[in-house]
């Protein structure tokens, strides 16, 4: 017995599939079982970071150098490479980082600081 395929099935399924991998990068996990959150800025999972790279830009007039981090995908980590952001007088830069709290790890997104 062969299958074939019709061009409105196939159509069908390659526009579920774009749906669903859509949807997939929405879903906001919970508590338990390595839930993450980026909407907000801050991620709490259950996996631990990789080693930061250690890269430091050279200094530019008015700038600062936000350096990279490892972001969770909700699979995996990437690193995002670093970036020279304006400066903003009388503020400091806090990088984007990975904090552990107890058996989990919390994520906070760089922000200025007085």
């Amino acid at each position: 017995m062969s299958f074939s395929m019709t061009h409105g099935m196939r159509a069908g399924l390659v526009a579920g599939s774009l749906a669903a991998g859509l949807l997939g990068g929405c879903v906001v996990g919970t508590e338990s079982g390595g839930g993450y959150y980026y909407g907000g800025g801050s991620v709490d999972i259950d996996v631990a970071p990789p080693v930061d790279r250690v890269y430091v830009g050279p200094p530019r007039v008015g700038y600062v150098y936000a350096p990279g981090y490892w972001r969770w995908s909700g699979r995996r980590y990437t690193w995002i490479d670093g970036h020279y952001i304006r400066e903003r007088r009388g503020y400091q830069w806090r990088p984007d980082h990975w904090e552990r709290r107890g058996n989990r790890y919390h994520f906070e997104r760089g922000h200025w600081e007085r």
